[in-house]
């Protein structure tokens, strides 16, 4: 995704797309220990998404405040 689009997403889209991010890289790691693994750079994807999923969550968290 562009950065412009996670600018548009709303919360509950952000912290949607969080916990998927987070389902899909649990899953990634258990195929990395089995050795199963065959995208290892997806890995590295996801732990990026999540990072910014929450940047841009604990944005918008301060400027409610």
């Amino acid at each position: 995704m562009k950065k412009n689009e996670w600018k548009d997403l709303t919360a509950e889209e952000l912290q949607q797309r969080r916990q998927d991010a987070l389902k899909e890289l649990f899953n990634l790691r258990l195929q990395q220990t089995a050795g199963q693994l065959e995208k290892p750079s997806r890995i590295r994807e996801l732990r990026r998404d999540v990072a910014r999923a929450n940047t841009y969550l604990k944005e918008r968290a301060k400027a409610a405040k």
